[in-house]
C-alpha cells in the first residue's frame, strides 16, 4: 500500500516544529539584538532584558509539543505506526499547520516587541512588568493556534 499518507502526516509534524522554531529563533535573535545594547550599557540590567528575550522562544516550543503529539498520534513514536490514506495524511498535514505558520508570524512579531519592551527596560526598569505585557499579547495568538493544532491533531480519528 502507498506510504503517501504517512509521508503528509510527517510532513506536517517537521512544518509544525520546522515553521515554528524558525519564528521563534528570528523572534529570539531581534530580541537579543536589542538585549544585547542594553547590557553593554548597563550589565544590571541583564535578567530583565534575558527574560523579555527569551519570550518568543515559546513559539518553537509548542511546535515541537505538537510534533510529539502528531508521532505518537500516528505510531511513529511507541510503535505501530499506522497506514494512513492520502487523505488521513493530509488531515494531518493541516492539523499541523495553524502552529507552524502562527508560530512563523508571532514569533518574528513577538520578537520585535520583545526588543521594544526591553528599549523600556532601558530607560525605565521599575516599568519592567507593563514592557512584559506587550510580548505577551502577541503570545495569546500563538497560545490560541497550539490549542487548535493540539485539539486538531488529539481529535482525528483512523
Amino acid at each position: 500500500m502507498s506510504q503517501l499518507g504517512i509521508v503528509y502526516a510527517l510532513l506536517g509534524a517537521a512544518l509544525a516544529v520546522l515553521l515554528a522554531g524558525a519564528g521563534s529563533s528570528i523572534g529570539v535573535g531581534i530580541a537579543g539584538q536589542a538585549a544585547s545594547g542594553v547590557v553593554t550599557e548597563d550589565p544590571s540590567k541583564f535578567a530583565k532584558v534575558l527574560i523579555m528575550q527569551l519570550l518568543p522562544g515559546t513559539q518553537g516550543i509548542y511546535g515541537l509539543l505538537v510534533g510529539f503529539i502528531t508521532l505518537s498520534k500516528i505510531g511513529l513514536l511507541g510503535g505501530g505506526m499506522l497506514d494512513l490514506t492520502p487523505q488521513q495524511g493530509l488531515l494531518v498535514l493541516a492539523a499541523c499547520l495553524p502552529i507552524g505558520i502562527v508560530g512563523l508570524i508571532s514569533g518574528k512579531y513577538q520578537g520585535m516587541t520583545s526588543a521594544a519592551a526591553i528599549g523600556i527596560v532601558a530607560k525605565k526598569p521599575e516599568q519592567f512588568g507593563k514592557a512584559m505585557l506587550f510580548p505577551a499579547m502577541v503570545e495569546t495568538y500563538a497560545i490560541l493556534a497550539l490549542l487548535i493544532s493540539i485539539l486538531s491533531v488529539t481529535n482525528l480519528s483512523f
